[in-house]
């Protein structure tokens, strides 16, 4: 498996790296890490966004509030990231009113992400919220951090993913069970977008030419949104949510 990397490019001009994610963790490693790095890839790619399901309330735009983690200290540290895989559209975003992202870790390709770096108590309390359920109790992570997959149930968000580690901790995420070729594809939003797009400037330094080539060939986007009308999308737009 690839290897994790920090980004650095023309666009970023930040001191931060772009990373890959390492090789998974294998069963005979630690299963109980205090800290994990957690690789948001839709709208938790804002830091303000994420923040919500640490110390709760409702973001701008949502529209549900959240209860918030147990543990409400923000993240330790954020980077941007590489995962393998893909970003596909699917299903019907409530908020959004189009298909909502979704990362298929078995495809060939690359996912741009932010890892944030929190308590393994934090990611489980961020994910249970994400599953529309109420945050009381840890999550047992030993199925995911030994065989890289575990399903909690048959929703949306309801699959944790460990796609590698990073800076020697594992990277988790969260994603639906079903793949691209089972699911209902479906466009997102210009709105949809117009958040991605932002937080791929936000996390990645990605200006908007970049976003809309890479949103406009994703599974599900691609045949509904070419390039330009992505960027006419988001031409004037700041974060939408």
């Amino acid at each position: 498996m690839v290897e994790i990397r920090r980004v650095v490019g023309p666009e970023t001009e930040r001191p931060e790296a772009e990373h890959r994610v390492a090789e998974r963790p294998e069963a005979d490693r630690p299963v109980a890490p205090g800290l994990v790095w957690y690789a948001a890839y839709g709208s938790n790619m804002h830091a303000e966004r994420l923040n919500v399901y640490l110390r709760g309330g409702r973001p701008t735009g949502g529209a549900r509030s959240c209860p918030g983690a147990r543990d409400r200290r923000p993240p330790r540290r954020s980077v941007p990231v590489v995962l393998p895989g893909v970003l596909y559209f699917a299903s019907l975003s409530l908020m959004w009113t189009g298909g909502s992202g979704f990362y298929d870790p078995g495809a060939d390709g690359e996912m741009p992400a932010r890892a944030y770096l929190l308590t393994a108590e934090q990611f489980g309390d961020i994910a249970q919220q994400e599953m529309r359920r109420y945050p009381l109790e840890d999550l047992d992570l030993s199925p995911v951090l030994a065989t890289g997959r575990q399903r909690l149930g048959s929703g949306r968000y309801e699959t944790l993913v460990c796609p590698g580690r990073l800076d020697g901790l594992p990277v988790l995420t969260f994603t639906a069970s079903w793949s691209p070729a089972e699911a209902v594809l479906n466009a997102p939003s210009a709105a949809y977008l117009r958040n991605l797009a932002s937080g791929l400037a936000e996390a990645h330094g990605w200006g908007p030419g970049r976003a809309a080539d890479y949103l406009s060939t994703r599974p599900g986007a691609a045949g509904h949104w070419t390039a330009d009308a992505v960027r006419r999308a988001l031409d004037g737009a700041g974060p939408a949510g």
